[in-house]
């Protein structure tokens, strides 16, 4: 971690904008899941303690071109006073005349929602001109929202042009710190694990980790695509044939290293009640499909698992959104726990599942950002983090 963070500097009396990650599910104007403004209170509580003002700016949904009540952060607003214990004042707007009078008469102390940054279609653009006008509402930038760290937009990047002091939160200092140790100095044995749909998505991490890691899990859908390139009959699994001669040239690089499924948990139909069975891999008969891997595969796991010092993990191996069809993921996830290795959970459905196993508490660290995480453990340099001031 070679970037600064908000303890590295003076913040007393200072008006302090962060960005954060709060683009929190809804249903019906009501936060459904809080976790991501759970995680951003240990630096805002930080700052309110230190003695300076917060304006926090953050992205909700995709709202088309414009305000639109369904996409504001109030409700996260006030979900967020909840957690704080006091009032946050909540701006009709991220820049403009009324949010810089409000912005000009905060205490210490005092935290400010600025509403949707995306209902101006300029934050996906990196609009520099609203980027300045963001910047005119405080003297310190905080970027605490690895989540978004892998855009440049207006509040992750281009606010960074215009503020002489840009350094990290707590929750973006952690990423970086853990998911950092797959990418440069990895403990061995290090084994990651990558699940999910499409090889196409993933083909750069695939590449990336097999250079760094001792053994490569692959699960979901992704590895039918490796089995089918391998000659086995996939049958009705989702399998991507523009990927099957990307899937031969990657199997023929790597050695040993790729551990694929061996049994799968087959259905009939893509639905949680369909009819499944347990087969050996070579045994899918015609109409039914792979939805899950099976109980050898998760005892070769274990074994590729042991000893290991440094487990990764981005992706399910199985549609764990089915309850028939999540032992696959589940079992995977109890392994992580019991391993006794550094355990980092790339964001997105890696994070869900973790969270529905009822093991994210047992992991060392889970990913807030799954395409950031992504794009970090590919080796790609994050506009958000590249744009903060180095130690």
């Amino acid at each position: 971690m070679d970037k600064k963070t908000v303890k590295d500097i003076d913040i007393k009396g200072k008006r302090i904008i962060m960005r954060v990650d709060f683009n929190v599910p809804m249903d019906k104007g009501v936060v459904t899941d809080d976790k991501r403004i759970k995680a951003a209170l240990p630096t805002i509580k930080y700052c309110i303690e230190q003695g300076a003002s917060v304006l926090l700016m953050s992205h909700l949904g995709r709202p088309k071109g414009g305000p639109d009540a369904e996409f504001s952060l109030k409700a996260a607003s006030e979900v967020l006073a909840g957690h704080l214990g006091k009032p946050v004042i909540m701006a009709p707007d991220c820049v403009g005349l009324e949010v810089e009078k409000i912005a000009a008469n905060l205490k210490p102390g005092d935290v400010v929602m600025l509403e949707n940054t995306r209902f101006y279609p300029g934050e996906e653009k990196n609009d520099l001109d609203l980027a300045k006008k963001m910047a005119a509402l405080a003297d310190i930038y905080v970027d605490d929202a690895f989540g978004s760290a892998h855009r440049a937009h207006s509040s992750t990047e281009g606010i960074t042009h215009f503020m002489d002091t840009c350094v990290s939160g707590f929750l973006m200092e952690q990423e970086l710190e853990y998911l950092g140790r797959a990418v440069s100095k990895p403990e061995h044995p290090y084994i990651a694990i990558l699940g999910g749909a499409k090889i196409s998505d993933k083909i750069l991490v695939v590449e990336t980790l097999l250079s760094k890691c001792d053994k490569l899990i692959i699960g979901g859908g992704m590895a039918n695509t490796f089995l089918a390139a391998k000659g086995v009959q996939m049958q009705d699994s989702l399998v991507e044939e523009a990927s099957i001669e990307t899937a031969k040239t990657i199997l023929a690089k790597s050695g040993d290293k790729l551990v694929l499924p061996v049994d799968a948990n087959i259905a009939d139909a893509f639905s949680a009640d369909a009819n499944s069975k347990i087969v050996d891999i070579n045994s899918i008969p015609a109409g039914w499909r792979m939805l899950d891997v099976g109980p050898k595969t998760l005892e070769l796991y274990k074994t590729t698992l042991a000893g290991s010092k440094l487990i990764v993990w981005n992706g399910p191996v199985g549609v764990f959104e089915f309850p028939k069809f999540a032992e696959g993921t589940f079992g995977l996830a109890k392994l992580l726990a019991e391993s006794g290795a550094i355990t980092v959970i790339g964001g997105g459905d890696s994070a869900s599942a973790v969270k529905k196993a009822g093991l994210a508490k047992a992991m060392t660290h889970v990913s807030t950002g799954g395409g950031a995480s992504l794009e970090f453990l590919e080796g790609k340099e994050l506009p958000g983090v590249a744009a903060l001031d180095n130690k």
